[in-house]
């Protein structure tokens, strides 16, 4: 039986905020580095509390589309707000933390065996990982080419198939973990860091800092907005 006639959703009203904001901005013209009008503003143009103003703010911090300081004002940090469906936030913020254990356990195992493993030419491929995400950072990108081709280099230098095999399995849902860590303001510089620091340990042979240096890097991919938002509040 076709569910074409299942009953319609309501829209939350913070969602309605949202639609209000995004098309303030595109009127106005606002691109990267404007600034919003303050919560306050905004809840008496719109007609709307501010805890409705504040939680459609959440939804695009979450969304890596604004940027808030804390007592200087709310700041676009996309030159549009493309903002997704908050039913496929509300989703995604379901799987990822068993996305997160999944690389955990498996990531922290591949980074001692690869330490353990590795060849001259696969230290050459993470150190070219390295400096291709090195290069994407310093232009003001995500680094998340050069974090991919990292992440499989360690995989490579492991030499275990099936472990590999295990990774190719589930890549569409680490690069969706991978997209919500790097949009974090700061984050690509330090996730940078965090990698550098795992290729010592690969270099130097010793299994059990890269593992541990690994285990840091992915329970710091947990650290992202979308995991503190409750979209029922």
């Amino acid at each position: 039986m076709s569910d074409a006639l299942r009953p319609v959703a309501r829209l939350r009203l913070y969602e309605q905020v949202v639609a209000r904001i995004r098309e303030y901005a595109t009127d106005a013209g606002l691109g990267a580095g404007d600034r919003l009008p303050a919560e306050r503003e905004l809840a008496e143009r719109l007609g709307v509390s501010r805890a409705s103003i504040k939680q459609a703010v959440v939804v695009l911090e979450v969304q890596g589309l604004l940027d808030v300081r804390h007592g200087g004002g709310m700041y676009l940090r996309t030159d549009s707000l493309d903002v997704e469906p908050v039913t496929e936030l509300v989703e995604r913020r379901r799987r990822l933390p068993e996305v997160l254990e999944a690389r955990e356990a498996l990531e922290t195992k591949l980074a001692e065996l690869a330490a353990e493993r590795r060849t001259p030419d696969e230290l050459n491929e993470i150190d070219e990982a390295l400096a291709h995400m090195a290069a994407e950072v310093e232009n003001g990108d995500s680094g998340g080419d050069g974090d991919q081709m990292f992440h499989a280099a360690v995989t490579a230098a492991a030499h275990n198939p099936l472990m590999a095999e295990f990774m190719r399995s589930i890549a569409e849902q680490i690069a969706e973990s991978r997209h919500e860590s790097l949009r974090q303001s700061g984050r690509p510089a330090r996730s940078l860091a965090q990698h550098r620091r795992i290729a010592d340990a690969i270099r130097d042979g010793d299994g059990q800092a890269a593992a541990e240096a690994m285990r840091t890097h992915v329970r710091s991919v947990s650290e992202v907005r979308l995991l503190t938002w409750n979209p029922d509040d």
